[in-house]
């Protein structure tokens, strides 16, 4: 069965060790004097699984939502050169609402982190 860093963190060290003895590789070797953080690295470097966490932000595209902010930061620039106040406030309010549904989703996951624990 396939399994996810995720997954693996979430284990005891015995689980672990249990998974450790069905893998023939060079990482997991002596895997019964491991501890669970040396365990954990060892099955991830057998298995070929990306240790880094990544966060989830859900339905949002952060990097697309990044790449907006960095179009209107320009754009907030040339207003700002060229004293057209109007446009300046309606950017700057563009860019305060993509940074709030950006911290409310970042919070949102954190919140849904959470509860799985």
């Amino acid at each position: 069965m396939p399994y996810t860093y995720d997954q693996l963190k979430g284990m005891t060290v015995a689980q672990l060790r249990e998974i450790a003895a069905g893998v023939q590789h060079e990482a997991v070797r002596g895997y019964t004097q491991l501890n669970k953080e040396h365990l954990l690295v060892a099955l991830a470097k057998a298995l070929n699984l990306d240790t880094h966490t990544r966060h989830k932000l859900g339905a949002i595209d952060k990097s697309g939502v990044k790449l907006q902010m960095k179009e209107l930061k320009k754009t907030r620039d040339a207003a700002l050169e060229s004293h057209d106040h109007a446009k300046l406030k309606q950017v700057r309010r563009q860019l305060h609402s993509l940074r709030r549904s950006l911290r409310n989703a970042a919070a949102g996951a954190r919140r849904q982190q959470a509860a799985k624990t």
